[in-house]
């Protein structure tokens, strides 16, 4: 048995259960991912219990588990969590889904804790939405253990900033042959990866984004098993339905 106490954690994703319960699933600071169980949260008189469990929401929550999920006693928020526009509630959406599909149960993970606190923050700002993302996904691998030194490629050579490459899910970036000009956006540029691996706060150029996303996507779907994201779908079918294809598709995922 294992009981929580005050136990600080971000709500990653709630979704009924039963008549007058949420299953919710948080990333604690001491536990790593944890499942939950919280009952009877509907009425009038339980508006603040089901404010606390929305997801991005920081809390601390006590429970007690004996099983696969724990049984939630208590759960007072932390802060408010930031009201987001439409682009930055699809990023938070994708950032909690790839937490929720990567990171284990009940793995303490204070990097990871950290690391989702701080992206929160960034949603909520005004910088870009997509390099925010890159940042994010870049420092998820490298807390999971499957990250890659991108100032070099997979034989130890700089990075050039001239060139393109694809990123090998065992071994890092991989210069790419660029026969034709329509397969320069599916491959990163040298100068994204190095922007990326310098961590600057500006983004590179906006033509480099889209490139950087479907090297980094490669990689992730690898980690994920080959099954995609709810949140590709959703981000895809906002694309195709803005008015500004490309530049929304580069803006969130």
């Amino acid at each position: 048995m294992i009981r929580y106490a005050a136990e600080p954690a971000y709500v990653l994703h709630a979704r009924a259960w039963r008549e007058t319960s949420l299953l919710v699933e948080v990333l604690s600071e001491h536990h790593g991912r944890v499942g939950l169980v919280a009952r009877g949260v509907h009425g009038p008189r339980k508006q603040a219990l089901r404010a606390a469990l929305q997801p991005l929401q920081h809390v601390r929550f006590d429970a007690v588990q004996r099983g696969e999920l724990a049984w939630l006693n208590a759960v007072e928020a932390i802060d408010v969590a930031a009201r987001l526009p439409r682009d930055a509630a699809l990023a938070g959406f994708y950032v909690s889904e790839l937490v929720m599909r990567l990171a284990p149960r009940e793995d303490p993970h204070a990097q990871l804790y950290a690391l989702y606190g701080q992206v929160r923050g960034r949603l909520a700002g005004d910088g870009s939405l997509a390099w925010t993302l890159r940042r994010f996904e870049r420092d998820l691998l490298e807390a999971l253990g499957v990250g890659f030194d991108l100032s070099r490629d997979g034989d130890g050579d700089p990075i050039d900033p001239a060139a393109r490459y694809r990123i090998d899910p065992e071994h890092g970036p991989r210069r790419s042959r660029i026969e034709r000009d329509a397969d320069r956006d599916r491959h990163a540029s040298g100068r994204a990866l190095l922007a990326l691996a310098a961590d600057h706060d500006q983004p590179p150029p906006v033509e480099d984004l889209s490139g950087l996303r479907r090297a980094l996507r490669e990689v992730l779907s690898v980690h994920l098993g080959g099954r995609g994201l709810k949140s590709w779908e959703m981000m895809g079918d906002l694309a195709r339905m803005s008015a500004v294809p490309a530049q929304a598709d580069d803006s969130v995922s």
